[in-house]
């Protein structure tokens, strides 16, 4: 009889803890990316920057650029990894992208070697273009039109902290009823 009781206080306890596991996961995806996904993205793109900028991969293109890799997403099961990348100057793009294609499964045995998972996921390479539309919103920012409107908005914050001009309005109001 004691087994059977304690055996269902320990499914008891088990349930709660999936259940407290459970609403752990959700509220990590929630942000996007689960903390493990986070995690891993981030040690994968220590690593592929490491290999990038000691030159190990034998492309002569990968040779002489100077690559930065920015972020690394992973995916749900870690299986397939997108790496973020940008040539220094955003120069040979083309090429370079084309080198990092051909040389993924020389980096991902690379990285299997570094990084301690299950399996090594599969590579991808994406030319990064948030530089790109960085300098684009600056360049709107600091557009004539732009900048006019952005003081247009701000004058009134300065003009609500000056007397109110109806308070003024009132006072002339009953003086016009006593003149007539």
């Amino acid at each position: 009889m004691a087994k059977k009781s304690d055996h269902k206080s320990y499914d008891h306890k088990s349930q709660e803890h999936r259940s407290h596991g459970e609403g752990t996961r959700v509220r990590a995806r929630s942000s996007g990316q689960g903390q493990r996904q986070l995690r891993v993205g981030e040690e994968l793109r220590h690593v592929l920057a490491a290999i990038l900028a000691r030159h190990e991969a034998a492309d002569p293109v990968l040779q002489e650029a100077v690559i930065t890799v920015t972020e690394v997403r992973v995916s749900p099961d870690l299986k397939n990894a997108t790496a973020f990348v940008m040539p220094l100057g955003g120069v040979h793009v083309p090429e370079v992208m084309a080198a990092l294609t051909r040389s993924a499964p020389f980096l991902r045995g690379l990285v299997a070697r570094a990084v301690p998972l299950r399996h090594s996921p599969t590579l991808h390479f994406q030319f990064d273009t948030s530089f790109e539309h960085a300098s684009q919103i600056e360049a709107l920012l600091h557009r004539p039109e732009v900048e006019r409107d952005l003081e247009k908005a701000h004058e009134p914050e300065a003009d609500e902290n000056k007397t109110p001009e109806p308070e003024a309005d009132m006072k002339k109001e009953p003086e016009a009823g006593n003149g007539a």
